[in-house]
């Protein structure tokens, strides 16, 4: 399938999903405006570059997607909640969340995707009360976060770090009980892992992906800061 190309003087314009490269790239070029970034993710495109790189689009088929209903909760995670080693916040530290975020290099991977043009971009959506972050707290200490945008009744996640033992896996796990109580239907986790999958993550179709979002125009977004 063929690599397009965006067209910087229109951020609303992503090509027809069921078109694009489901195994790489779908496209390339165009910024990482506010605009641009709500304009694709109601597609269910998500930027992943390296930097330096021209900045590339993707929309994998298939999706690695998490349904809250089938979160799973192993018997090790349990005692941290039992025993509330953590506690959770959102929405305080975006920003600080997200440049964790960028300071974790993971396997086979030279610096981080999460550029400060792309920080900008999320920090904006941020405060028009799209994208959210979730913190994860020893004490006083922010030691585990993640984050990503919500649309309708679907979370696109994007990435998380953690300095302690699960804090990660707690952070994740209490944002997953916390969309079910809101009615959310789906999170998207863009990409298959054995951290996402142990928690209950699957593959869809991309054809099965886009049935799920496709009601998030007409649906109301949570906006604001979450508490």
């Amino acid at each position: 399938m063929p690599l397009f190309r965006l067209d910087s003087r229109f951020p609303e314009l992503f090509p027809d999903p069921a078109k694009v490269n489901g195994r790489g790239p779908a496209c390339f070029g165009g910024d990482l405006s506010p605009e641009r970034l709500f304009a694709a993710y109601r597609l269910g495109f998500f930027p992943w570059f390296s930097e330096g790189d021209p900045i590339l689009w993707w929309h994998p088929d298939p999706r690695f997607v998490l349904f809250p209903k089938n979160l799973k909760v192993s018997k090790s995670m349990r005692p941290y909640f039992n025993q509330q080693k953590y506690t959770v916040r959102f929405d305080t530290r975006f920003e600080e969340v997200m440049r964790e975020c960028q300071k974790k290099i993971r396997p086979g991977q030279w610096g981080s995707w999460i550029t400060e043009d792309l920080i900008e971009g999320y920090v904006s959506l941020h405060e028009k009360g799209i994208a959210h972050c979730v913190e994860v707290y020893e004490g006083d200490e922010l030691v585990g976060g993640l984050y990503g945008l919500a649309l309708g009744k679907v979370f696109f996640g994007e990435s998380m770090f953690h300095h302690r033992p699960n804090a990660s896996k707690f952070g994740f796990i209490s944002l997953v009980r916390r969309l079910e109580e809101r009615g959310y239907r789906m999170i998207d986790c863009q990409q298959k892992t054995n951290h996402l999958q142990s928690l209950g993550g699957e593959s869809i179709s991309r054809e099965f992906f886009m049935d799920e979002i496709a009601p998030i125009d007409s649906e109301d977004t949570e906006r604001g800061k979450w508490c």
